[in-house]
């Protein structure tokens, strides 16, 4: 159990790091260059592999090994390091932007090979710490390559910054290679899923067949609305009002993502114990909604060297990445015990299905969180949050 706990975490900590330069080294460097709001959230596009997982899940599911997908994306991940490795941003953007979209490719087919490992290998006593493993995990990449990044980002230079991140993946390598990952699905089963591949319709069908892939469909689409638009333009509020970058680094990249990973593991813990996790979860949207009002007034009532605002604003992200981390941790493990109500054959696609669609819920926000605050400013951009983050609230009440 240790070691297939480990594994998961290794696999999932390296499958972090794109999306921690993206959302908390990238938006900052950017800003600092003088980039608009705009054309920083918009740079969440590059995400856009991760919606056309479904795509790569037939294709993981129906051809080679999960070990062979891990190998040939690992690889994959150091080419592109090397290569951003002797770039610039400010003078090779459109090749820089390229070398991401393609760290975020890797990741997405990487995430269905670990996800459908992960299905397999955890039994329904598991799941719980299991999902614990993969948020905490996922979010320690994160902190490395963002939080952490940018703090060193101005000792070491961009250059050094990756070749360390190809280190790190091709220590990764030598932990996949030596592993030992049977093959999910039985010889007899390979033309089953070969079929399925060339009738897209029948296999959404299957998939929404599974007992109550709806409703949970409809509710990752919903619960990050809101959160993630506060979470991505609160700490650019601050950095346009006198936050210095190396300690918006600091607070937000390491010590907020600190207590996400705090109420990651407090999340796990809980689904773990088989409590009431819609009631737990209901409470805890409430309590989230409270935090973006206690956010959103700190944008209303700011003034200049205010006393406590500085000490305020850091608390407010720090809550706010401890409810998250709780919220996520929960609604991934419910995400995977729905997947465990699927056939075998289709698991990997099914868990696919909906961390697409959660994917999709927190991207099409957050890549358009600029565009509101450059259009209506910051004060009614966080009105427009806070009632975003109450459909979840809605969606959830009568379960």
């Amino acid at each position: 159990m240790i070691s297939k706990y480990a594994l998961l975490g290794i696999l999932y900590f390296v499958q972090g790091i794109p999306y921690g330069l993206q959302s908390g080294l990238l938006p900052i460097y950017f800003r600092t260059l003088g980039l608009s709001f705009t054309k920083i959230s918009l740079s969440k596009v590059l995400y856009v592999p991760w919606i056309l997982k479904m795509l790569w899940a037939l294709l993981v599911d129906q051809y080679f090994t999960k070990k062979t997908w891990l190998l040939l994306t690992m690889w994959g991940f150091v080419l592109v390091c090397l290569a951003c490795s002797l770039m610039a941003p400010e003078a090779d953007f459109l090749p820089v932007a390229i070398g991401l979209l393609l760290m975020n490719f890797f990741a997405s087919i990487q995430d269905v090979a670990v996800d459908g490992v992960a299905v397999q290998l955890l039994g329904q006593d598991e799941v719980g710490y299991g999902n614990t493993i993969q948020v905490v995990a996922y979010k320690l990449g994160s902190v490395v390559a963002g939080g952490g990044l940018i703090t060193f980002l101005h000792h070491v230079g961009w250059g050094t910054l990756f070749v360390f991140l190809a280190i790190i993946y091709t220590v990764a390598i030598g932990f996949i290679w030596n592993a030992e990952l049977r093959q999910r699905l039985k010889p007899s089963q390979q033309g089953r899923v070969r079929y399925r591949t060339l009738n897209p319709w029948h296999i959404l069908q299957e998939l929404l067949q599974v007992p109550d892939t709806l409703w949970t469909a409809g509710f990752v689409l919903l619960y990050k609305l809101g959160e993630q638009g506060a979470i991505s333009m609160f700490p650019l509020f601050l950095l346009d009002h006198n936050f210095f970058p190396l300690d918006l680094g600091f607070w937000n990249g390491i010590v907020a993502m600190t207590f996400s990973i705090t109420g990651s593991s407090l999340g796990g813990y809980l689904m773990s114990q088989q409590r009431n996790a819609f009631s737990l979860l209901k409470a805890l949207l409430m309590f989230r909604f409270f935090s973006l009002v206690f956010q959103t007034l700190l944008i209303v009532a700011y003034q200049d060297k205010a006393p406590g605002f500085e000490g305020a604003a850091v608390l407010s992200i720090c809550i706010q990445h401890f409810i998250a981390g709780l919220i996520t941790t929960m609604t991934f493990s419910m995400m995977m015990h729905c997947t465990q109500k699927a056939k075998e054959s289709i698991q990997a696609t099914h868990y696919s299905l909906l961390a697409t669609l959660e994917i999709l819920g927190k991207l099409v926000l957050s890549s358009l969180a600029g565009s509101i605050v450059d259009w209506l400013g910051f004060t009614w951009a966080f009105g427009i949050f806070l009632a975003l983050s109450c459909t979840s609230v809605v969606y959830i009440l009568p379960v």
